[in-house]
């Protein structure tokens, strides 16, 4: 049984004779108890309390409040907005690493002191830190977004986030802050020489990304429901990916390459995930067993782990699935590539068989204005090059 959200109570001082509502650890009298005059004052208390995360703004100047207690009440709100599907996004984490500056530099000052010069300090630490450039623009824009949020709940004056936004942005050759290398394709002779040492279920999910073009996020949640399998090319609709909550469809397009890579993985249970880590752990140990030599002694009253130290998924996550490569390629004794890599490996090989029009088309690049018309078109093409190369 799902509980109720905890609501403070509207209570009796009874030294006073007043109302009192305690919220943040803090009491606030509302006037004389039942009152039509304290009533109100409860029921706008505690709908400013919820519109603000459960936080209690300390004063409309914003002097009373830190950037500690700032930042503690953004994370309530970061906690609630950055979910996909019940599973916290990837941006919480480069949220807590672009406050982790501010934080370490300010979090005892006042929120209503935080001024352009600040966020350019902490923009030093983080070229100080060696991040390259446009990660450090990205990360300041997400300390601006803390800001707009505590002006938009009054815990911070408006003035402060209308002064963050005088900062521009890094401009390259014009900073000390390194550039990031440009993403290059996968070379061709790296991508085979990890299979003997990776699962038959990560290499189909690299071969798959190698022809598709899709994301590791799409291809790790790939599911039987998910498939349309009717006509000569199949089609993936994945139940959740990157543009979704802009309102745009994604379908990736399989030919019969791609087809004959997922067969074996095919399930009864349509809600299935294809690549399941515990299947290839329930086949790793099979094997290992099918080699063994020497017989099994079998130990009487033997009890199985309670708190076993590794839990496998029902599917691999964008990190396992990474690390899984990882391994296979440091096993191999190559450069490293990272599965994204494969994704532009994709692009490369159909803009050079179809034109660049074809490979937005393949990366789900469609811009949200085109017309019904052109996304028919676009489809049609998609689906004859995967049925010539997928």
């Amino acid at each position: 049984m799902r509980r109720k959200p905890f609501v403070p109570k509207y209570r009796k001082h009874k030294a006073s004779g007043q109302a009192v509502v305690t919220l943040a650890g803090r009491d606030y009298y509302l006037g004389p108890h039942n009152s039509q005059t304290s009533i109100a004052e409860y029921d706008r208390l505690i709908a400013e309390w919820l519109a603000g995360g459960r936080q209690i703004r300390q004063g409309s100047d914003g002097e009373s409040f830190t950037v500690n207690e700032l930042i503690v009440a953004f994370w309530a709100h970061v906690e609630q907005h950055y979910v996909k599907n019940g599973e916290p996004t990837s941006e919480r984490h480069c949220m807590r690493s672009a406050l982790r500056f501010v934080r370490e530099l300010y979090g005892n000052s006042q929120a209503g002191d935080f001024a352009p010069l600040a966020l350019k300090a902490c923009r030093q630490k983080m070229i100080d830190a060696d991040w390259e450039r446009n990660s450090i623009n990205t990360h300041v824009g997400r300390i601006r977004r803390m800001f707009k949020w505590g002006a938009e709940n009054e815990f911070v004056p408006a003035a402060i986030f209308h002064a963050l936004q005088a900062v521009s942005g890094l401009q390259k050759g014009r900073t000390d802050a390194k550039e990031s290398a440009p993403i290059t394709p996968v070379p061709e002779e790296y991508v085979p020489a990890i299979q003997p040492y990776v699962s038959p279920q990560v290499w189909a999910m690299v071969q798959l990304q190698q022809l598709t073009g899709m994301r590791s996020g799409e291809v790790t949640r790939m599911r039987g429901a998910d498939l349309v399998m009717t006509g000569s090319v199949w089609i993936y609709q994945p139940q959740s990916h990157k543009t979704e909550h802009h309102q745009r469809e994604r379908e990736i397009f399989l030919g019969p390459q791609a087809q004959e890579i997922i067969r074996p993985f095919l399930k009864r249970d349509l809600s299935a995930y294809l690549f399941s880590p515990r299947d290839a752990e329930a086949k790793r140990v099979a094997n290992l067993r099918k080699r063994r030599k020497t017989p099994r002694r079998k130990r009487e009253n033997r009890l199985p782990k309670t708190r076993p130290k590794r839990v496998r998924g029902k599917r691999y996550t964008t990190n396992s699935y990474r690390r899984a490569i990882v391994r296979g390629i440091e096993k191999a004794g190559i450069p490293r590539w990272s599965p994204h890599r494969l994704r532009h490996s994709a692009a490369t090989t159909a803009r050079r068989n179809g034109g660049l029009e074809l490979a937005q088309i393949l990366l789900g690049h469609s811009k949200a204005d085109v017309t019904q018309l052109y996304a028919e078109q676009d489809r049609g093409k998609g689906i004859a090059y995967a049925a010539q190369y997928g």
